[in-house]
């Protein structure tokens, strides 16, 4: 009996308590954002509710507060890309009239941040992602990729198209390739702008050439100059080896050539006493050109 007594005096209370005025509270008023849905897109989620500090008749605040029966404010955004963010200033008086008979007494914070972009088509060109693709040992990719088509049509925002720099990248997912390449491939957006993002070309022609290289290498001689009579090499010893690729139609032009490692004293590293070696002739039928050691250390008298 004395629980059932408890229980009617707090509810009388809290009853009574609610519909007294000048109760002050903060509550999430949730918005709803009106703009040209046609021709712009958010790029990021709008905020779905404000912070704003209120006053008024207990039950109205209660309401408010679950947002029970709240119908969402409506802001109007007329060029959303002219500008992304709001003052909170320039709400208080609509949202004050709307909230009525509730009474307005602040929005907290100064600005509300958005990024609505505008719908852009663009042309880009077709290139192939390095990190969706490797070539087997030894082998190099020979002359231009052919892409057909070679232009995409893309629609979407226009600040993550402007971020594709005029490229978009082709994902091979294929690995080790060891001989010439022709295949048509799927384009897809990414995961996280998929939603954002629409490609009209559901995949494309890529054909491309290799060719395979051999190993090679020599050791290579050490021409000094403009070097001091008081400076030498810490490792006098010491023999460069030119390592190298080369294609075996391009041997005989190995012949008649006389590699030797170029030390210029010119060119020291003065903050560490290190010179970088040059190698001399560097033949263009030579790829990945590689010399070990690639600098030597210097020994001052």
């Amino acid at each position: 009996m004395v629980v059932l007594c408890i229980a009617a005096a707090t509810t009388f209370w809290v009853l009574n308590a609610l519909n007294k005025d000048n109760y002050s509270t903060i509550v999430d008023y949730p918005v709803q954002w009106e703009f040209d849905q046609k021709n712009y897109v958010p790029v990021k989620p709008l905020p779905k509710s404000i912070q704003i500090q209120i006053s008024g008749n207990g039950w109205d605040l209660l309401r408010k507060y679950f947002n029970i029966s709240s119908t969402a404010y409506p802001i109007l955004i007329t060029s959303p890309a002219e500008k992304n963010y709001l003052l909170t200033a320039d709400l208080k008086r609509g949202l004050g009239e709307f909230i009525t008979p509730t009474l307005l007494e602040n929005v907290l914070g100064d600005t509300i941040h958005y990024q609505i972009d505008r719908i852009v088509t663009k042309t880009l060109i077709p290139e192939l992602d390095s990190a969706g693709y490797s070539l087997d040992k030894n082998t190099l990719l020979e002359g231009k990729v052919s892409f057909n088509p070679d232009k995409l049509e893309v629609t979407g925002p226009s600040s993550i198209l402007e971020s594709y720099q005029g490229k978009f990248p082709v994902v091979l997912n294929t690995k080790k390739i060891a001989k010439n390449f022709s295949a048509k491939v799927p384009l897809a957006i990414e995961d996280d702008l998929a939603t954002l993002v629409q490609l009209k070309q559901t995949e494309i022609q890529v054909d491309f050439s290799i060719v395979t290289y051999l190993e090679g290498n020599k050791r290579l001689k050490i021409k000094k100059l403009n070097f001091p009579a008081k400076v030498s090499l810490v490792n006098e010893e010491l023999v460069p080896v030119l390592s190298y690729l080369i294609q075996q139609a391009d041997l005989p032009n190995l012949k008649d050539l006389e590699f030797e490692a170029i030390l210029d004293y010119r060119t020291r590293n003065r903050a560490d006493s290190t010179i970088q070696i040059q190698v001399s002739p560097n033949p263009k039928f030579l790829k990945e050109v590689k010399i070990t050691p690639s600098q030597l250390k210097l020994n001052y008298e």
